[in-house]
């Protein structure tokens, strides 16, 4: 079996297609045949030595995938050989084949194409349990999603909508305000050239984000508690604007707030499985009957893995950027 590994380098760590040998499969796990998997930014982080992967978990990156099942183990209920999934991982992605907890498998949803299915694990697992399990927003409220174009801020938007909250975005040009728009965000925010806290207070006069759901950290820890609405909460998943930053506990008491930070790929598989289990119920027939849809920029090859996370890195895409395994992409 191949798998793309990360090699280190006295420059710029390299992604390298080479032979692993054989994956294994214990008790409670299938084996999927990969046929796509999608770029994160976990990914890229990997690859610049920040982000290790947990105990245990496959040495290459890939956080997600769809193809399969051409093995199952003992203990393993409900997928049989020759069935079609989409998988959350802890890493392993970028390969062939990955062995996968059981739990952690989805079903491909009728009418999503098999390679476009390697978009959703990631982005539905990491919505729904923060901003739906977690951060309970409800009808009538609204979220702020920081980089409203990425794949998380696309899913994202659409399941908001769906609930019926008001949506706000930033994202950084006209082309990926746009595109949120259409997707059913209603406030958009160019953060190279507005200030995100005076324009969603502007556009819910006054009120300002029930819920937001931040990837920047440190750098808009401040001015996310001053957009935050009373009885507010922020959801901090991702650290692209540094890890420290000052909190001020007087506002926070003042308007009942939370601050609240998660990750995903470190959980303990029990907990993975219920938030997958929690997503089938509840985003999949969203998928099923078409509201809601995996935006997707590009297709690659996963052997031009380097140049997918050159494109990640400019942030110019919108949306997932998928590599595929084998066959036409």
């Amino acid at each position: 079996m191949k798998a793309v590994v990360v090699k280190p380098s006295d420059k710029t760590p390299r992604l390298t297609w080479q032979e692993i040998g054989e994956v294994s499969i214990g008790p409670g796990e299938a084996l999927v045949d990969v046929r796509a998997t999608a770029v994160n930014r976990a990914d890229l982080l990997q690859r610049q030595g920040f982000y290790p992967p947990p105990p245990g978990a496959p040495e290459w990156p890939g956080l997600e995938c769809s193809g399969t099942v051409i093995a199952v183990g003992p203990q393993v209920e409900g997928w049989s050989v020759g069935d079609e999934a989409c998988a959350l991982l802890s890493g392993g992605g970028y390969a062939e084949q990955v062995a996968v907890p059981a739990g952690h498998l989805l079903p491909v949803p009728p009418g999503i194409d098999l390679l476009d299915a390697a978009a959703l694990p990631e982005v539905t697992c990491t919505v729904w349990s923060n901003v739906f399990m977690l951060a309970r927003l409800r009808p009538g409220e609204v979220l702020l999603v920081h980089g409203g174009s990425s794949g998380i801020g696309t899913m994202a938007i659409q399941l908001a909508r769906q609930i019926g909250a008001t949506v706000a975005v930033t994202a950084g040009s006209t082309e990926k305000l746009a595109r949120c728009r259409e997707l059913g965000a209603t406030i958009t925010v160019n953060y190279r050239e507005q200030d995100f806290v005076e324009e969603v207070r502007s556009a819910t006069e006054g009120h300002g984000a029930d819920v937001v759901l931040d990837n920047m950290g440190g750098a808009y820890l401040a001015r996310n508690l001053d957009v935050l609405a009373t009885n507010g909460r922020l959801v901090v998943i991702g650290l692209q604007g540094g890890r420290r930053a000052e909190l001020d506990l007087g506002q926070l008491l003042a308007k009942r707030a939370a601050v609240l930070a998660t990750s995903l790929r470190a959980r303990p598989a029990a907990e993975k499985a219920a938030i997958v289990a929690s997503v089938i119920e509840h985003v999949w027939p969203l998928l099923t009957d078409g509201a809601v849809r995996p935006v997707i920029h590009t297709r690659m090859p996963l052997t031009e893995a380097a140049a997918a996370h050159r494109l990640v890195e400019s942030s110019s895409h919108i949306g997932k950027v998928l590599l595929t395994v084998g066959g036409p992409t």
